[in-house]
């Protein structure tokens, strides 16, 4: 059984930053995939950011076009952790933030069919 558990939601004012953390039990297919996603009130739920390892080694990153510059995903192996550090945040980025993995076959980044989420952290940006 795979946990998830975010961390490090909050209030912050436009331009500020935050930095989200999943930590996660030891789930190790040679292939693995951790992304964060978000969903705001009445909108559907978006991919933001992901990390592919393989074998062990994080080698590429994926990002929404919204956030690219202004999102980092890292991987953290010795503390079963994935972050998401947001700068220049905006009112747009506001959401309930969560964190999902599942394993992968390579090629390009797929935001679909991740089996295991957790329960999110939210966001909210003031103008």
């Amino acid at each position: 059984h795979v946990q998830l558990v975010e961390s490090g939601g909050g209030s912050v004012q436009a331009g500020g930053s935050l930095r989200l953390s999943c930590a996660f039990d030891a789930y190790t297919p040679a292939n693995v995939r951790m992304a964060w996603f978000r969903q705001a009130p009445g909108k559907e739920r978006e991919g933001v950011a992901a990390i592919y390892t393989y074998g062990g080694v994080a080698l590429d990153t994926y990002y929404a076009d919204s956030v690219k510059g202004c999102f980092d995903i890292s991987r953290d192996n010795a503390k079963s952790t994935v972050y998401l550090q947001m700068h220049s945040l905006k009112p747009e980025d506001t959401a309930m933030y969560y964190c999902a993995t599942d394993h992968h076959y390579g090629g390009s980044c797929d935001w679909s069919d991740f089996g295991y989420w957790g329960q999110g952290t939210q966001v909210t940006v003031s103008s």
